[in-house]
């Protein structure tokens, strides 16, 4: 929406500024690194609202705690952008001068009043009402999002109700002021700057449109580019099940196990021809590969390099650990792959690499490893070696007259979960993480932990006593698509039909065995966050260890 895909804001303005929201968002558990930036904040006198369908960790901190039902998101954000402008608290001035669509826009929210948006997200209208007038009249208001606003059928638009708010009240491109896509893990922005996205090339190029980029690395690399994107990773699969896609090399990635409705994307994975791994550790997507090339880990077996965190914040990476075995470095690995394909590029440095990506990519082209270490890292955009790096994005939209282009308000309308809920599948599932594992558990399994307590499905009290189960009970969790084992928790967190469980455990309870592989069709992403479930209590002759209701596989 604003030609780079980066949080606008710093850390630090999270603990300058007087308004935080955490939309879809358990930063305390999730980005826990963040979330101590927020805690100054609060601390120090900001307000905090957290949205999210359970009263997280991150919520117990908050001021305001809106529950809303799972995958109202978009009627939420349209109801709070009507309540706005009906009460005349929108920021007329830079909606005038900043903005594109806002008429078309106000006419789409103008049905979502507070007594129909409570109707459809199960909010309180006046909680609703209270949240839109903080927002709006707050000087400064910097709103976060993380998988709880991604992982849906309609996860792009998600986003654009979000940054809709924001331009409604001008909340972006100042101090303080911002829109804010959390990252998971240290280089996720990274990988996209890099161009790990199927239409962008390195810096957030169009590889489509933009036809000088397009021949400067050209130029630099002495081939043609195909001028068209590439496939996403749902479209990937879609591939292998047309049997279009027939060779896959995953890198760092664990799809056997993270992929909604793991069935089918096993199934896929088995008919390659031949599928490559490169990863630290034998994952399942490993086991299944032909060949498996070994890597390091990067943050501490790599000298030189960078990440780039939620802020935009490029870092050098520094080695503490010599690899182990005979495993190398990512980009020997490539290297030597590229030479053996029939392509010498030589032995180039890390250091190397960077600079060739400088000279190609205008918003780190002022970042030399010398002023990277000078610096203790540096925030894109920094065009030249004179810049000392953006603190925050789009202050050009302040700017009279505004430089480049407008920012376009979006229509966003409302469409409920794919999977819908009936009297055969009543509970809703949502799933998330917890603080003490990581994604699918592979890097955090092998060691123990004080805070870990493996799978459970937790329900509510209400729905336990309904269901006549009791804590610690094996029940069968069942879907549209396959069945799992787990023990029951209660969690008086969680309102009365909602369950949540986790992904850290597929070896032993495969929850992603239950969830759908609808996706989003503008990003791709699949709908993690809203399957439809029943709950069946077992009889002494069912009950078995909790674990997969579904078959191994390997190759």
């Amino acid at each position: 929406m604003f030609g780079a895909g980066g949080g606008t804001s710093s850390y630090k303005e999270a603990e300058e500024t007087d308004l935080l929201i955490l939309w879809g968002s358990n930063a305390r558990e999730t980005h826990p690194i963040f979330f101590h930036h927020v805690l100054k904040g609060v601390h120090r006198g900001a307000r905090l609202y957290v949205i999210d369908p359970r009263r997280t960790g991150s919520a117990q901190w908050a001021d305001t705690w809106l529950g809303l039902d799972v995958g109202t998101d978009i009627a939420l954000a349209n109801t709070i952008a009507r309540e706005i402008i009906h009460a005349g608290l929108a920021n007329e001035t830079f909606v005038d001068r900043a903005t594109t669509g806002f008429a078309e826009y106000r006419e789409s929210v103008e049905p979502w009043t507070l007594e129909h948006g409570e109707r459809i997200t199960g909010v309180p209208a006046e909680t609703i009402r209270e949240l839109a007038h903080t927002y709006a009249r707050a000087d400064r208001a910097i709103l976060c999002w993380t998988l709880g606003i991604t992982e849906h059928v309609t996860a792009a638009d998600n986003v654009l109700a979000l940054i809709n708010l924001g331009l409604l009240t001008g909340h972006v491109g100042r101090y303080g002021s911002g829109l804010n896509p959390l990252r998971g893990q240290n280089n996720v922005q990274g990988g996209g700057d890099m161009g790990a996205i199927p239409d962008k090339l390195p810096g957030f190029q169009d590889v489509e449109n933009d036809h000088a980029a397009r021949a400067r690395f050209e130029a630099a690399w002495g081939v043609k580019l195909p001028p068209r994107r590439g496939w996403h990773l749902s479209q990937m699969f879609e591939a292998m099940e047309r049997g279009e896609l027939r060779t896959l090399y995953v890198f760092g990635e664990n799809p056997a196990q993270s992929e909604a409705d793991s069935k089918k994307a096993l199934e896929a994975l088995e008919g390659l021809d031949f599928l490559i791994a490169q990863d630290i550790l034998m994952t399942r997507t490993c086991a299944m590969a032909d060949v498996v090339l070994p890597g390091t880990a990067s943050w501490c077996e790599v000298e030189g390099g960078t990440v780039t965190n939620s802020e935009r914040r490029v870092q050098r990476m520094r080695k503490a650990l010599d690899p182990p075995g005979q495993a190398r470095d990512d980009h020997w690995i490539i290297v030597e792959l590229a030479r053996r394909l029939g392509h010498d590029w030589g032995h180039p440095t890390l250091e190397q690499a960077w600079d060739e990506l400088r000279s190609l990519s205008p918003m780190h082209r002022g970042m030399s490893y010398e002023r990277l270490e000078e610096l203790g890292g540096i925030q894109w955009p920094c065009p030249s070696e004179d810049h000392p790096g953006s603190l925050y994005l789009h202050g050009r939209l302040w700017s009279e007259p505004v430089e480049g282009r407008r920012a376009p308000f979006s229509v966003t309308p409302w469409v409920a979960p794919i999977d819908e809920l009936n009297d055969e599948f009543p509970i809703r599932l949502t799933t998330g993480r917890r603080l003490d594992s990581y994604n699918t558990g592979v890097q955090t399994n092998l060691y123990s932990s004080p805070l870990r307590r493996g799978e459970t499905l937790d329900l509510h009290p209400e729905d336990a006593a309904n269901l006549g189960v009791e804590p610690g009970e094996t029940v069968k969790v069942s879907s549209r698509r396959g069945s799992i084992q787990a023990p029951v928790r209660l969690d008086c967190n969680l309102r009365p039909g909602l369950a949540f469980m986790t992904f850290h455990f597929p070896d032993e309870i495969d929850v992603n065995v239950l969830t759908i592989d609808a996706t989003d069709p503008k990003s791709g992403t699949a709908e993690y966050k809203a399957t439809a479930v029943q709950v069946e209590k077992l009889n002494g002759d069912e009950r078995q260890t909790a674990g997969v209701a579904s078959g191994r596989a390997g190759k």
